[in-house]
């Protein structure tokens, strides 16, 4: 219904569809994931009372530190509840408490959740492969990335010179696909940040938290080109290579 009052208001003749552009993919994913959010508190507000019952209950996100600082959700939509249980949490620490919990508590089934590839499943399956979304595809970047990232980041206070400098001698990688890296998180978590905003009040556990309300004040308004940051770490990697060349070693 959404698309087609589009399509009436703008005289659209051709139905809009994932595979339209990388605009309309996107667009066609923020409706799904924010009719999640009505569903959800549609849900919260009348369980009780289908029950006979009095009052309503919480809707809980979950959407982690890892997702929150890649700007990897859409405002409004099922990352906004009433309380996030784990939203001041990282992806790899959050998998290692669940399969802690498994076997101290004896929840096998937790172990299945912990090694679940992660998928917002906004988009249709593939009918010819089978395959799924996968968020790490998406984002550009792995959840252990985005972990070292986010620590970096909060709790050494690191902005995109001071943070390649500091994964350089954590990562066996071409200094050139560090720098990639390290610029492809900047440019997101600065074109992003605005979402941190409205996010959803989280259980604070870590110092690493990007709480924007609490815990993490920071601007919501970058350049997310970072012209300077990025044309000194162009420059170190160059001034690396030159050396590199000059004593006969490979980046």
């Amino acid at each position: 219904a959404s698309t087609q009052w589009y399509e009436r208001l703008v005289g659209r003749k051709e139905p809009l569809s994932f595979t339209t552009s990388h605009s309309v993919n996107i667009a066609l994913q923020n409706i799904q994931a924010r009719v999640r959010m009505i569903q959800s508190y549609l849900a919260a507000q009348l369980l009780c009372e289908s029950e006979g019952r009095k009052g309503n209950l919480l809707v809980l996100g979950s959407a982690n530190v890892d997702e929150s600082l890649r700007g990897f959700l859409t405002k409004y939509d099922n990352s906004s509840a009433d309380l996030n249980p784990i939203g001041g949490i990282c992806k790899t620490d959050l998998r290692n408490f669940l399969l802690w919990t498994s076997d101290a508590f004896n929840f096998p089934s937790l172990k299945d959740v912990a090694y679940a590839a992660s998928s917002p499943e906004l988009i249709p399956i593939d009918k010819e492969t089978g395959k799924t979304q996968v968020s790490e595809k998406d984002m550009g970047l792995t959840f252990e990335q985005l972990d070292l990232f986010g620590k970096l980041r909060k709790i050494n206070f690191c902005g995109p010179v001071s943070m390649f400098k500091s994964v350089i001698r954590v990562w066996n990688l071409k200094l050139s696909d560090t720098a990639a890296l390290v610029k492809h998180f900047f440019q997101y978590y600065s074109m992003n940040r605005h979402k941190m905003t409205t996010i959803t009040p989280c259980y604070h556990a870590e110092s690493y938290s990007p709480d924007d309300n609490r815990y993490d004040l920071r601007q919501f308004l970058y350049n997310c080109m970072w012209p300077r940051q990025f044309q000194k770490i162009d420059e170190f990697v160059e001034a690396a290579n030159i050396a590199n060349n000059i004593n006969g070693i490979d980046e």
